[in-house]
Parts: structure tokens; C-alpha cells; sequence
């Protein structure tokens, strides 16, 4: 290109710059282009339009993406997600807490008046009609016969259940994560338990509460859960086995879905775990330390906030990786998309095999040649708020976890021994005017 095309090519663009700028519609799209170019021009500009990167990339000048771009980033309000139904819920399981007495009399009479008023079909737990303690509530025995009972791993509850009602503590809540391995139904929990982190409905008015989401008034947080999938080697395998021979001898691999966090440590073993850290596909690091915690942001004020992490909302889509007790000052916790897969290994120059837990469940060895694969599940769990999902959160950080909490600093005013001295006396020069004084 000579110098009279190059200038020609400066012109043109800065003449798209000025018209993408200033001489838009006002519907923000752009006017039309002089109809009095020359041939030369027409030609660079068809050319330089053909040897654009993609049809969809437009960018505007400094480049910042035009609004009618495809890249455009959309962020979704937190408070846009809301309960809808598309048909009104039949079917409720009640989950209580067990071995607590404070439980049985609000389950009862949850129970009855989801059955009685709102005729509504009932599941529990099989264990819940063996407890004695239930029978000596009079009017349990009413109603008894008209629940419906399963069995965990035994019974399927997909697409028997349009709302669960937990009552108790956040584990009850995790359990009900653990009942369903895909969609889950909304999941309203009251707060009967210690802590109550993600119970954040009262029962003292249960029955107003529950109308209003039956009703569709209520706000929703889908909490992200991690989908594990534990990949093991059986001992049979040799060195000079094929690859073919290789995946003979795995194992079917078990998956697990985790509404807090999956945990690796160095279980009963006196060493340091040993562990090798993939992004997808990609080694990052080895961890040697206590172990190794990754976690949702529901888990990021769990275990993930005890052993030194950050907390973060429950609506951000992320993946925690904290490292337990880490044999190194540098290795700080860190935070990774959502969309990533992360592959957990014992290293093959570790001292020791390492264990692995689920939510505090399903607790297991792995050995040299397991891995462990996480991603986030595509199954949400839909928790809904009591008012919304920033009020809610913050909420619970201030109550169960003091938050911010501190003894608030003194006004001036209230200072009234600092309004005789100034930022030049000393203490001698006090003790002598306090001597004065006597």
C-alpha cells in the first residue's frame, strides 16, 4: 500500500469512527453511508469489510463494542430471579431434622395444615412414621395414614415432588440437595436448627409464609451445586498393560452431587498430601499441605471461609479451589469459572494415599491412579429467599457469622478529655497537670 492509499485508508476510517459516533439513529443504529465515494474507496472499504475476523464483531472506536454486537455482555439482575408456576404445586416433601424434639411439634402441625387446608399430598421419609415421639402428639395419629413415605436409594422422588418444605438446620438442606441427583424442586427452609445460614424463614407464621409461595410471591436464589465423579484404578492393572487394557481395569466410575464443597485430605497418614491440581486439562499446581477444598459459593462460607477463603454470593458463577494448611506461603485461594473441570490426583511421588469426602458424605481412599473430576452440575438448587437474595445473604452473614460486628468508634464529642490537649502534649505534661490539680 503506497502512501496515497494509506492516507486514504486513515481518512475512511476516521470518517467511520465520526459517523459510528455522532451520526447514529435514533434507535442507535447506524445511517447510511455517503453515496458519493469514489471507486478507490468503495474497493478499501469492501476489501477491508472482507477481511474483517468475523461478521459479528463490530467495535467502535477505543475499541468498545458497538451495541449491536453479538459480544455484548448481559448481567442478570439478582433480583429479576423469581418463583414462577407453571401449574400450582400438588405434591410437598416435608423434611425434618432428626433426633430433636424442638422439630416434632412445628412438623406436626405443618403437616397437618398442608394436608387439612391446602389439600395438598404429603411426603416424608419411612423413618419419620416409625418415631414413637410422633405418636404421642394426638393429633399426628389423624392424618398418619394419609402420608406418603420413601425410602433413600430405594424410592425415586423425580417428578413426584413440586415443593420441599425442610425444617431444622442447613443440614437438612443439604440433604435435600442429596435426594435429588437432577432437577430440584423449590426448597423452602425454616430455620429450627444452631446455625440457620441457609434457613432463612421463621416459623412463628408459617402458614402466611408458605401461602405466599404457593402463591408465586417469592424471590428465588439458584444455588450452584459441583458434579464429582470419582474415577478408580483397580490393583490389577500392570505397567505394560495397553490402553486399552487400561480402561478395562477401571472401575465404573461414581458421581456425586455437592451443594458445599468436596474435600481431599491426607486422612490418617502423619505426611503431607501430595496433590496434583488440573484446569482443564492444564497442570496448575501441586498441593502440599492438609488437603485440598473446592467449593461452591453456598460452600464459600462453609469449610472454604474456616481454612482462609473469601466468601462470595451464592449467584456467582464460580468454582472455589483453598488449599488446607498449605506447605507454602504463597499458595493463596483462588477462584475459577464455573464452566471449567477441575481433575484432582494423588501425585504419583506422594508418600501416601489421600481421602476424599462429599458434603461430609460417602467419605473414600484415593489411591495412585484415581482422580477426581469436578465441574458445576448443570442442576441448580432453587432456595427461596424470605426477601431477597442480597438481604437474605447479608442477613445471615451478620446473624450466624457476626459479619462486621465491632464496637463502632467514639464521636469527638464524646471525647471530652481530648478537648483540653492537643496533639503536642505529652504524658509527662499531663502528669504534672494532674498533680496541679491534687
Amino acid at each position: 500500500m503506497n502512501e496515497c492509499d494509506l492516507q486514504l485508508a486513515r481518512a475512511i476510517v476516521a470518517e467511520e469512527s465520526l459517523r459510528n459516533s455522532s451520526n447514529n439513529s435514533p434507535d442507535g443504529s447506524p445511517l447510511p453511508l455517503k453515496k458519493n465515494l469514489s471507486e478507490k474507496q468503495k474497493l478499501f472499504r469492501r476489501t477491508r469489510s472482507l477481511n474483517a475476523p468475523s461478521p459479528v464483531q463490530h467495535f467502535g472506536p477505543c475499541g468498545r463494542i458497538m451495541k449491536n454486537s453479538a459480544m455484548v455482555m448481559t448481567i442478570q439482575d439478582p433480583a429479576s430471579q423469581r418463583l414462577t408456576w407453571y401449574k400450582p404445586p400438588l405434591t410437598v416433601l416435608v423434611i425434618k431434622k432428626v433426633r430433636d424434639a424442638a422439630v416434632y411439634l412445628p412438623f406436626v402441625q405443618l403437616v397437618q395444615w398442608l394436608i387439612e387446608e391446602k389439600r395438598m399430598v404429603v411426603f416424608v421419609e419411612a423413618a419419620v412414621m416409625d418415631d414413637p415421639h410422633l405418636d404421642q402428639i394426638g393429633s399426628f395419629t389423624t392424618f398418619k395414614d394419609r402420608l406418603m413415605t420413601f425410602r433413600l436409594g430405594k424410592d425415586d422422588l423425580t417428578d413426584k415432588i413440586d415443593f420441599i418444605v425442610c425444617l431444622g438446620g442447613d443440614g437438612t438442606l443439604l440433604y435435600a440437595s442429596q435426594l435429588f441427583q437432577q432437577s430440584v424442586p423449590p426448597v423452602m427452609a425454616f430455620h429450627l436448627g444452631s446455625l440457620g445460614f441457609l434457613t432463612p424463614f421463621r416459623f412463628d407464621n408459617f402458614q402466611e409464609q408458605v401461602n405466599n409461595v404457593l402463591e408465586g410471591h417469592a424471590a428465588l436464589t439458584l444455588r450452584s451445586r459441583l458434579r464429582c465423579t470419582v474415577m478408580k484404578k483397580s490393583d490389577s492393572k500392570t505397567e505394560n498393560s495397553s490402553k486399552i487394557e487400561d480402561e478395562c481395569c477401571r472401575e465404573k466410575p461414581s458421581s456425586f452431587l455437592v451443594l458445599n464443597e468436596v474435600v481431599v485430605d491426607r486422612g490418617p497418614s502423619p505426611y503431607l498430601s501430595n496433590i496434583d491440581l488440573f484446569l482443564d486439562g492444564k497442570h496448575i499446581t501441586s498441593v502440599q499441605g492438609d488437603g485440598l477444598i473446592v467449593s461452591t459459593p453456598t460452600g464459600s462460607t462453609a469449610y472454604a471461609v474456616a481454612a482462609g477463603a473469601s466468601m462470595i454470593h451464592p449467584s456467582v458463577p464460580a468454582i472455589m479451589v483453598t488449599p488446607i494448611c498449605p506447605h507454602s506461603l504463597s499458595f493463596r485461594p483462588i477462584v475459577v469459572p464455573a464452566g471449567v473441570e477441575l481433575k484432582i490426583s494423588v501425585s504419583p511421588e506422594s508418600r501416601n494415599t489421600s481421602w476424599v469426602s462429599f458434603d461430609g458424605r460417602n467419605r473414600q481412599e484415593l489411591v495412585h491412579g484415581d482422580s477426581l473430576r469436578v465441574t458445576t452440575s448443570i442442576y441448580p438448587v432453587p432456595s427461596i429467599c424470605a426477601h431477597d437474595q442480597i438481604t437474605d445473604w447479608f442477613d445471615s452473614l451478620a446473624e450466624c457469622l457476626h459479619w462486621n460486628v465491632r464496637k463502632r468508634q467514639k464521636h469527638l464529642d464524646e471525647l471530652t478529655d481530648l478537648t483540653h490537649s492537643s496533639s503536642n502534649d505529652t504524658l509527662d505534661s499531663l502528669d504534672r497537670e494532674l498533680n496541679e490539680k491534687e
